[in-house]
């Protein structure tokens, strides 16, 4: 019982060693967390630090941790699995990443702060398991994705890409709606991905999902169904 003692005061890695691998974490992942913050996104600075604390942890625990129950197999019966605390913070990291995940009418925000999110986890893992330097070449390879990518995806948003846009009319009271729904069907370079019509107390309300390509001047042709004589309001959620 004395020498299960002294294992447990007396970790097979240095202290030096442990702080070390901290905070290359924190570094590592608080470069993260800063383009995150300067971009405006929710999960920041602290997030990513914490959670690159986090796992680094969990990374030195997983593996130094129990050496107190290191032994040959013939002598105890302990089973040591050093990957088993690693895969779970690979799984509970999706958890806090689906929370930085937000859909605002037909778009989605925050995917790639939670993608930052799973890989700062594993940056954090990868430094508290000693990989320094593949840690330390992800988070230059993810920051320089995440700041240099930024032009070229708003060009291939604005000249390539398809829009989503969700589109909601306001129709009077006792009209058509399916005039205004023909109308949307007809805008060309336009695609009704989705629609719905509920009727309300004074008037009928169409919620269309609509996906345009470059070519289509979406907002003419929305401004040309705003001006119909049934339509009371339009709105682009």
């Amino acid at each position: 019982m004395h020498l299960f003692a002294v294992n447990l005061a007396k970790p097979a890695l240095g202290w030096g060693d442990i702080v070390l691998r901290l905070v290359a974490a924190a570094a590592l992942s608080g470069a993260v967390g800063l383009e995150r913050e300067i971009a405006g996104q929710p999960a920041g600075l602290r997030t990513h630090i914490t959670l690159g604390l986090g796992a680094a942890l969990f990374g030195i625990l997983s593996v130094h941790g129990f050496d107190a129950y290191v032994a040959g197999r013939n002598t105890n019966n302990y089973q040591i699995d050093v990957s088993r605390v690693a895969s779970q913070v690979v799984v509970g990291v999706g958890f806090l990443g689906a929370g930085a995940i937000l859909k605002e009418g037909a778009s989605i925000r925050g995917l790639t702060t939670a993608a930052s999110l799973w890989a700062t986890a594993a940056i954090g893992l990868a430094c508290g398991l000693g990989s320094f330097f593949a840690a330390t070449a992800a988070a230059v390879a993810l920051v320089l994705s995440l700041i240099l990518l930024r032009s070229p995806r708003r060009w291939v948003r604005r000249r390539l890409a398809r829009s989503l846009e969700t589109v909601i009319i306001h129709v009077k009271h006792g009209a058509n709606p399916s005039e205004v729904v023909s109308a949307l069907h007809e805008i060309e370079g336009c695609d009704v991905r989705a629609l719905s019509i509920r009727r309300e107390e004074d008037a009928l309300t169409i919620e269309a999902d609509l996906k345009s390509s470059p070519e289509c001047d979406l907002e003419a042709a929305l401004g040309a169904i705003a001006g119909r004589h049934d339509v009371t309001g339009l709105d682009l959620a």
